[in-house]
């Protein structure tokens, strides 16, 4: 059952408000402040609970605090997001019509790329085939930086990602829009865009890069959870992906 909704409540999602979203142990971190700058209980381990009262109290205004991972080092992150409109529209009071179609055409490109990309020449190119106003080469490149500098996107040597950001708040839009081309994570049941994919071609299920690491940890022959084909992908380590930059 969910809590009162204190003062310690409204702290932590004002400084949501904010941020718009923060990792783990910011969260964790700034749930002990909230609580006990209110000289309320704090425990530790109720984070996910102390949430879920500030959510109830979120749905008739329609937003809500998501959790999610970082596809790239599997960092849990929180973050806030309208429950009322698609991201996309959304985007629509900060973007020019034009803007919001190339990023539209750059997640067609990272959804329907096999490692779940988009080369900055790729987006470039697309550029030329838009159907609203197109932008010249210096106009994509400065939309491009400011989706990044956004939390939009993420890039990383000219080549393209959704960001943490981007995915906890667009799930349901990517699986509504994208539909049969997005697949989940076998594991986490999560969409999956940069992934293991088992070569059985009559599985071909998805992985997360950390949750391979997670579920094939201390196995010497690790084997596809779904077909039980050997799973042939390096199998990274769980420290190694932690220690990466974040998202």
């Amino acid at each position: 059952m969910a809590q009162h909704l204190g003062d310690s409540h409204r702290r932590f999602l004002q400084k949501m408000m904010v941020s718009g979203i923060i990792d783990d142990k910011k969260a964790k971190a700034l749930h002990q402040f909230c609580c006990e700058t209110h000289k309320t209980q704090y425990a530790p381990d109720k984070l996910d609970e102390f949430i879920e009262t500030i959510n109830s109290k979120l749905q008739p205004l329609f937003m809500q605090i998501r959790k999610g991972m970082s596809e790239e080092n599997g960092q849990q992150f929180y973050a806030l997001v309208n429950t009322a409109e698609t991201e996309i529209t959304r985007m629509s009071s900060e973007y020019a019509d034009n803007e919001l179609e190339l990023f539209r055409k750059t997640m067609d490109l990272i959804v329907s790329s096999e490692n779940g990309t988009a080369s900055s020449t790729d987006i470039l190119n697309s550029a030329d085939m838009m159907i609203t106003k197109k932008l010249k080469k210096s106009e994509t490149e400065h939309l491009l930086t400011r989706l990044v500098s956004d939390k939009w996107l993420c890039e990383k040597r000219g080549e393209y990602t959704l960001s943490t950001r981007c995915i906890i708040e667009m799930e349901p839009y990517i699986r509504a829009m994208y539909q049969d081309q997005v697949k989940m994570c076998y594991i986490c049941h999560s969409v999956a865009f940069q992934c293991q994919i088992c070569d059985n071609p009559s599985c071909g299920i998805k992985i997360h890069r950390p949750c391979v690491a997670r579920y094939f940890k201390g196995r010497t022959e690790p084997h596809c959870p779904s077909c039980d084909d050997f799973w042939p992908h390096e199998i990274p380590e769980v420290r190694g992906l932690h220690s990466q930059s974040k998202r």
